[in-house]
This record gives structure tokens, sequence and C-alpha cells, in this order.
């Protein structure tokens, strides 16, 4: 039994779901997200009330159930509310700026790194070491922010590098003489 996916979801006001048989539509104030159930789960709206069931006898049905579940969740909550990431730069000389909807990064190597986000992803840079990623799609939005984290990752001895608010870097002691 999953007890994730047992729990029902409730539609928030203000968001339209349709269901077409395994394609379900979330509609609300910030877009419009689509999302295909596994053949292994099916998905019942009563009202305003949606719930995720296994399929009996199907092979993956429990693995499938608990994640199916969790994405229509995250779809309903990114059409209300959407997501968002903070990136931090550590490290003298770097720093972030946009030039137009794409993100110019000085991370220390000998040129720039420029990082076009992709559609329905919208980057800010309010302060030169700060970063923010936000979106109504929490997989995009954590896979650009992954990208870009991914260009310089804070290394262990000094700290250095592109890391989440609040991440925490394990410092190593460095050589002894």
């Amino acid at each position: 039994m999953s007890r994730i996916g047992k729990s029902p979801i409730t539609v928030a006001s203000g968001v339209t779901l349709t269901q077409d048989g395994q394609n379900i539509t979330v509609k609300g104030p910030k877009g419009e997200l689509n999302f295909t159930l596994p053949d292994s789960v099916t998905g019942a709206l009563d009202g305003d009330t949606f719930t995720v069931s296994p399929v009996e006898g199907a092979k993956n049905a429990a693995a499938m159930w608990g994640m199916s579940r969790t994405m229509v969740a995250n779809m309903i909550e990114g059409v209300v509310n959407g997501f968002k990431k903070e990136l931090e730069l550590r490290g003298v000389g770097y720093r972030a700026q946009m030039k137009g909807s794409a993100l110019s990064l000085q991370l220390g190597f000998s040129h720039d790194i420029d990082y076009t986000p992709p559609a329905g992803i919208k980057i800010e840079a309010p302060k030169p070491t700060v970063v923010i990623v936000s979106g109504i799609n929490k997989q995009q939005v954590g896979q650009v922010a992954a990208e870009i984290r991914s260009y310089r990752k804070p290394e262990p001895y000094k700290g250095k590098g592109v890391r989440y608010v609040g991440e925490y870097v394990r410092q190593k002691e460095g050589k002894k003489k």
C-alpha cells in the first residue's frame, strides 16, 4: 500500500482539472500543464477531488501509484503558486547578470557562460551573487537549477562555486606542512 498514493488530491478553486482517458490537463491562473498517467494506474475525478488507484495485477503498479499522485498534486500546486529555486554564487569574482532573457555567469573561467532558459522558465538575478529560477513545472525548475549549478559545483576546500541557498557544503581540512 502506498501511503502517498491513497490520499486524495483536492483541486484548488480557480483550477480546472480535466481527464481524457489517461491524459490529465490542469489549467490555472499561472498556466496549463499536461501529464499522462502510466497504464498501471487509473485516475478518477469526483467533484473537486482527484484520486489515483493502482490497476489490479499490474507489475509496477505500486511504484507508479505514489509517483502519479505526486505528479498531479505538483501540477495543481504549480499552476496556483509556481515553484522557485534560489542559487547563490560564492567565490571571488563570481557573479551573474541578465543579458536579455539569457543568464550570463562569470565563474572563474576564461570565458563567460551564457545560459538561455527553456520556454516556461523565468530566471532572475536580483543581486550579482543570487540567481532565482522560477516556473510552473517543478521538474523543469529543478532541472534548470541543477544545470546552472553544474557549471561550477561547490568545492570542499574553500566552498567556492554555485550552491542552493541553504545548502550545506562540508569543508575539508587542507594540507598540513
